[in-house]
């Protein structure tokens, strides 16, 4: 992979959320959100990023546009070190980059008319201001599937599907090279989520985009990646080919979230993989392999050692029981 075909940087990305107790309130541990985890995006392809809730995957996203702190590590943006910006390159920065939240009840403000939130960034930005901007907001409406004559209804006169589509219109108002969506479909309706998954897709292949898509289930993400990252307990533990890695999965947490994919044949046979034991707590992580209180395949030095995130073909995966 060339430099020049890369858009996106993440070197060992650490987020240590503190956890403070006493009469003094100082610090008595740290929840490891994200601990220390690399990869890149190229310009124009959908990275998925999948895992169990809490394992730090939406964390990683609001790192990455810089929503959250650091703990420490580093996000390059097109050469750019988006950890060291100032405010003014970090609003530089906004413009090329944005979010796709998961809720789309709460991600918009219910005091302002659709038009005044797409509208927001464009003002925000300089890029258009009076007639020219109500025009954009039109335009943007009828690019998610929108009607220009709703610019002056509010967010509770749409349902779920639409708020979605609202804040993909806000999202793009920018032209942004890159759009982090934040599980954009989870609260929606099964039927409603195709409608988005393939809203999303036409926009990618019309405007160019590039997506970090991010989600709890393989079901719904291997339909949009190009490549897909699985995530447990704050670190990365697979990444590949998004074909390659649904039909021949390496790591044990992986298998079992395949096996976790709706068969739409109800004659089929059932495979589920079921885990033992609960996710164990991010404040206090397992020794060694994350997995290993839970992975059905464990060895005595799961226990002891933590797995290396190596190159094995073109596959990542962090596993002492897979060899290549």
């Amino acid at each position: 992979m060339s430099a020049q075909e890369v858009l996106l940087n993440v070197r060992n990305l650490y987020k240590h959320f503190p956890i403070r107790g006493g009469i003094f309130g100082r610090p008595v541990g740290a929840v490891r959100a994200v601990d220390g985890i690399s990869f890149d995006i190229k310009k124009g392809e959908t990275l998925g990023l999948v895992g169990e809730s809490g394992c730090g995957k939406s964390t990683t996203g609001m790192l990455i546009l810089r929503l959250l702190e650091m703990t420490t590590g580093e996000v390059m943006f097109e050469g750019q070190n988006v950890g060291k910006m100032n405010k003014k390159e970090l609003r530089g920065f906004r413009r090329h980059a944005q979010i796709i939240f998961q809720d789309p009840y709460a991600s918009l403000n219910p005091r302002m008319t659709v038009g005044e939130i797409i509208g927001e960034p464009l003002m925000l930005h300089g890029i258009a201001s009076g007639p020219e901007r109500a025009k954009r907001v039109e335009q943007l409406l009828n690019l998610v599937g929108l009607g220009s004559h709703q610019v002056m209804r509010y967010p509770h006169e749409f349902s779920g599907g639409q708020r979605q589509r609202i804040g993909i219109a806000r999202a793009l108002a920018v032209n942004p090279k890159l759009v982090v969506c934040d599980e954009p479909v989870s609260a929606l309706d099964v039927s409603i989520q195709s409608q988005i998954l393939n809203l999303l897709v036409e926009l990618q292949q019309e405007m160019g985009l590039t997506y970090l898509f991010i989600a709890h289930g393989l079901n719904v993400v291997k339909h949009i990646s190009d490549r897909i990252g699985v995530m447990y307990l704050g670190k990365l533990v697979e990444l590949g080919e998004g074909d390659e890695l649904i039909s021949n999965p390496l790591h044990p947490y992986t298998k079992t979230l395949i096996s976790a994919i709706p068969q739409p044949n109800p004659q089929a046979q059932n495979s589920r993989i079921l885990l033992c034991g609960d996710v164990p707590s991010p404040a206090n992580p397992p020794a060694g392999c994350r997995f290993h209180t839970r992975c059905p395949s464990c060895q005595t030095v799961c226990s002891e050692k933590e797995p290396e995130f190596r190159q094995i073909d073109k596959r990542f995966v962090a596993c002492h029981l897979v060899t290549g």
